[in-house]
């Protein structure tokens, strides 16, 4: 009876997410099962699916798009927590975050403008190099895969490792002294501490910045479009900027729609198992 009695709040709530959210994405499926090319769209059923099954450059984008996964989730949540833990006890900590937070302040436009400076054929790391007597790679870094994948990646932790910095000294600030002081009290210390008793406290803040840091790799799109445009040849596309280049340079749409609903999907489903899994542990 009290659930009935919540049904009438709930219905703006899920009325909204239907017109902003579900509407939209039953409009995009109906789109990829079309040759739709924003003048004429004529009904072909899974045409445009079995395109991509036999498009290499959409094999490319999948690979892109679990480097930058991976990459994600093991260097901005890893260099995150390392660094929240190693300054909460400093004198000093709060100007050496300060250098780890500063970045997430920019957008990504200004991270790709910055980058491209440093990693162009005359950039500011290839002169760092020759100066110090090194040689540099005559094309660049942006110009060969998977160079041009791992240091976007890179670039990306640059700028990403700011909010899991403060995430996760949120966290530590909400670990109870009393906690820490008995694991000491019973021999823990240095790494054993850090494993034992620290992480797992952590274990809420963690869940929040690995589903961020999911999210947010897997739609990944201006950094490497300001960068390279996915080049050279597709070769550093992910499927976002796979699907944008398809709808809005080629204006396929049907394809591009197609490219949306499977990347729609794997958001979705990646979200949905991480966080499946997580309440289960919990």
């Amino acid at each position: 009876m009290e659930r009935a009695r919540s049904i009438p709040f709930l219905i703006p709530a899920v009325a909204l997410v239907g017109v902003m959210l579900l509407i939209p994405f039953v409009a995009t499926v109906y789109q990829s099962l079309t040759d739709d090319n924003g003048f004429d769209a004529g009904f072909i059923g899974f045409e445009n699916y079995v395109r991509l099954m036999q498009d290499p450059m959409f094999g490319r984008s999948v690979l892109n798009t679990v480097m930058w996964t991976v990459g994600t989730l093991i260097l901005p949540v890893g260099i995150g927590l390392l660094v929240a833990v190693f300054t909460s006890q400093m004198k000093a900590g709060r100007w050496v975050r300060l250098a780890f937070v500063l970045p997430y302040a920019l957008s990504g436009t200004a991270t790709a403008v910055i980058w491209g400076f440093i990693l162009r054929s005359n950039g500011a790391l290839n002169q760092a190099i020759t100066f110090f007597g090194g040689i540099a790679p005559e094309s660049g870094w942006l110009l060969e895969w998977p160079t041009n994948t791992v240091v976007m990646i890179l670039a990306n932790t640059w700028q990403a490792t700011g909010v899991a910095v403060i995430l996760f000294l949120v966290g530590l600030q909400a670990i109870p002294v009393e906690t820490v002081e008995a694991g000491t009290l019973d021999g823990a210390s240095g790494m054993r501490l850090f494993w034992n008793i620290i992480v797992p406290q952590l274990r809420p803040v963690t869940v929040v910045v690995i589903g961020m840091s999911i999210a947010n790799s897997l739609r990944v799109f201006d950094m490497i479009w300001l960068l390279t445009k996915g080049g050279p040849g597709g070769s550093s596309e992910t499927l976002a900027v796979t699907m944008y280049r398809n709808t809005f340079i080629l204006s396929d749409y049907g394809y591009g729609a197609a490219v949306a609903v499977v990347l729609t999907i794997i958001v979705v489903g990646a979200s949905w198992a991480y966080l499946r899994q997580q309440l289960k542990e919990a």
